[in-house]
């Protein structure tokens, strides 16, 4: 399972918003809002587990664009459940309040002075 950082959650989120579309890198950077040095080893990871997987694009297309050729991204129906799952778990996360040791106390408290 990839780790869930924030940045992985935001390519999971920008890959949901329609899971049958094939998006390419920096379609994907703009989406998540994430630079492409960020973006690309996530897919990779995410690749290697299974989640996404990805095609080059047609030679032809890219030459007449007079372009760069794409690799274009998908996420895979077992990617699309696990990606929910995984996104829902760390929603769910986020709205538990901290753990006491986590909490800052005042010194009168006990807490750093």
């Amino acid at each position: 399972m990839p780790r869930m950082t924030l940045q992985t959650q935001l390519v999971l989120q920008a890959l949901l918003e329609d899971p049958a579309q094939r998006r390419y890198g920096l379609e994907l950077c703009e989406l998540a809002g994430l630079p492409s040095g960020t973006i690309y080893p996530i897919l990779a990871r995410l690749e290697l587990a299974g989640w996404v997987d990805s095609t080059w694009e047609d030679p032809a297309v890219h030459e007449k664009a007079g372009r760069p050729r794409r690799r274009f991204y998908r996420i895979t129906q077992e990617g699309v459940e696990q990606a929910r799952d995984s996104l829902a778990r760390a929603y769910r996360s986020r709205k538990r309040p901290l753990p006491g040791w986590a909490v800052a106390r005042p010194a009168s408290e006990g807490g750093a002075s």
